[in-house]
């Protein structure tokens, strides 16, 4: 393994995780923000995925079923239902890839119409789980022991 600077390490990490695996071999670490959505009590939870589990979760499409440990939830299965990329574009399920590309959409994911028949050229992200992915949509579809509230801490906010 090369030796590199703190500097240089930064970069690495602010930069796509493919590119610089290929052109120094190190390892980057992907973050993500995981949406759990509970249908039991019809809340929906937040947590931060980061380290070895936001890696094993990158090349995952949507509608495949996880193990929650990967998101603190050990004991329960997830479905990965959906998210959105680092500027903001929605995961789609019918893009396949990692890509982000424009497309002709009518009322769908991506965007909403008030018109019936109207179609636009949205940007939108495929349906594959990459570095780039910031928020990671999924449904509790079978659930553990403890219920999802006692295992993801609410953060409480400072008075």
């Amino acid at each position: 393994m090369p030796q590199l600077s703190f500097a240089q390490l930064r970069n690495l990490y602010n930069s796509s995780c493919i590119r610089a695996l290929a052109r120094t071999g190190v390892d980057c670490l992907a973050d993500f923000r995981a949406v759990v959505n509970d249908p039991k009590d019809g809340k929906t939870y937040q947590t931060p995925v980061a380290g070895h589990h936001a890696n094993s979760l990158i090349g995952k499409k949507i509608g495949d079923v996880i193990d929650g440990i990967f998101v603190g939830l050990p004991g329960y299965k997830l479905e990965i239902t959906g998210g959105s990329d680092k500027d903001g574009f929605p995961m789609r399920k019918d893009l396949p890839g990692p890509r982000r590309k424009k497309l002709l959409i009518s009322k769908s994911i991506g965007f909403n119409s008030k018109k019936s028949g109207l179609r636009r050229r949205k940007n939108v992200r495929g349906n594959t789980v990459s570095p780039d992915t910031l928020q990671i949509n999924m449904k509790v579809t079978q659930h553990g022991m403890k219920p999802v509230s006692d295992l993801i801490k609410k953060e409480e906010k400072k008075a």
